[in-house]
């Protein structure tokens, strides 16, 4: 209810897939932040476990709801995130319950697949104190940070980040990125930019928020900076921002094959709790 109250949740957004006695056979819930026109991604599908063919009626539903937000002036399907158990593939229902999603997924025309581990902080777990080898700033021009989001964007191990890369180049990207964080809740005050002490750029921290959480919604190291364990030291000072502004409870994404990034919230207390699969259709520069 208090996604519904807040907007993130519309009724335009919950899509039903009706028998002729009005019972609900299927639904489909889009989720996005209360500002935005269009949703972000698509955050719950059930099919009734009755229905002979899951997978027909699932993929009709999606197409359907596909269609109205292109209509609308939406150009890519919104991403479906499947949010999981850690070892979900060590569980044969839960293993069961995202295959029929997948080619539900596929079908709807996701061809693009990918996985992230889901870690929490919590006040339980303390704060790393500064190392002092880095200095951090806030930076309010905002040239500054698309320049940043560009040059750690170069070797990225993250999928999202290197497919858009490939799609649409590096400047587009990073501009894109930043629109999509500036337009987050969180208060842009607490970006940082973090610098070694003779003033060369390490990289680059974006604490913030969801309608749900303190998050940390992005973090970057230049390439030329990598391999010293400065991420861990960018995600600890962003844990102390949202801590010093009340957070209790913090949380981060980070792709299953970035293991420096795993090191990193390791490092800083994090614990991996959950994943979250995600599938998306293939971006398209004309768009």
């Amino acid at each position: 209810m208090r996604d519904v109250g807040c907007g993130s949740y519309r009724a335009g957004w919950i899509w039903l897939a009706e028998a002729a006695d009005r019972r609900i056979l299927a639904c489909a819930v889009w989720w996005g932040f209360r500002a935005d026109r269009h949703p972000l991604n698509l955050d719950c599908l059930n099919v009734d476990s009755e229905i002979a063919d899951r997978v027909a009626l699932g993929s009709a539903l999606l197409k359907a709801g596909h269609a109205a937000f292109h209509s609308s002036g939406l150009p890519q399907a919104p991403e479906y995130h499947l949010l999981l158990k850690a070892g979900w593939r060590s569980d044969a229902s839960a293993s069961a319950e995202v295959e029929w999603r997948r080619k539900v997924a596929q079908s709807a025309g996701f061809t693009d697949e990918w996985e992230r581990r889901r870690y929490e902080w919590t006040c339980a777990g303390g704060l790393e104190p500064p190392s002092g080898r880095l200095s951090f700033s806030p930076e309010p021009e905002d040239s500054v940070f698309i320049e940043a989001f560009q040059r750690v964007s170069a070797g990225s191990l993250d999928h999202e980040t290197r497919r858009d890369i490939a799609a649409f180049g590096a400047e587009h990207q990073a501009r894109s990125m930043f629109a999509r964080l500036h337009a987050m809740p969180g208060d842009r005050s607490w970006w940082r930019i973090a610098r070694l002490p003779d003033g060369r750029l390490v990289g680059f921290v974006v604490p913030s928020a969801n309608d749900d959480n303190p998050v940390i919604a992005y973090l970057g190291v230049v390439p030329e900076m990598r391999g010293h364990g400065y991420g861990a030291e960018l995600l600890a000072e962003a844990t102390r921002i949202l801590a010093a502004n009340g957070a209790e409870r913090i949380r981060a994404d980070a792709d299953t094959t970035n293991f420096p990034m795993a090191a990193a919230f390791e490092r800083v207390r994090y614990r991996n709790f959950g994943v979250r699969l995600i599938f998306s259709t293939t971006k398209n520069p004309a768009t």
